[in-house]
């Protein structure tokens, strides 16, 4: 698949997920192997003391990685997480978050992606979080594909 087709694909497929619209996450950029996913900061994804929530940070982190594996995977397939850890690095505190997902290696049937997540200010950028992932290439399943 060229870049164009595996943009638009990527692209498609992030359209159909509400858990990213609901967090108000963007998909910025695609390519073979990497994702990038913006995150404006509202006061509904954060936790009792005002950051950013990590189970939405872990969220949206796992989308990262996992549209990163897809990006390698065939036309007809989709990918599901089969496996992560999160290193919460710093608070969640920042205007708004880069969300990074980019694959280390890919197989026919297992994507390890790692994924890093950025708390951007005026003051300029900082990292708060890792993640390792693996994911699984899913094929000939009706109901998961893209």
């Amino acid at each position: 698949m060229d870049q164009d087709a595996i943009a638009q694909r990527i692209s498609a497929s992030f359209a159909l997920q509400p858990a990213m619209s609901l967090i108000g996450a963007r998909l910025e950029r695609v390519a073979r192997g990497s994702v990038e996913i913006h995150l404006p900061f509202a006061a509904a994804i954060t936790q009792q003391h005002g950051f950013l929530h990590a189970g939405l940070l872990a969220t949206a982190l796992d989308s990262a990685c996992g549209y990163a594996a897809l990006t390698t995977m065939p036309a007809d397939a989709g990918v599901m997480t089969i496996e992560f850890k999160v290193n919460l690095l710093a608070p969640g505190a920042g205007d708004w978050f880069r969300l990074l997902g980019k694959v280390r290696k890919s197989g026919r049937t297992i994507v390890f992606s790692e994924g890093e997540a950025f708390a951007v200010s005026a003051g300029g950028e900082k990292l708060i979080a890792t993640m390792t992932a693996t994911m699984m290439c899913i094929q000939n399943r009706g109901n998961i594909r893209n």
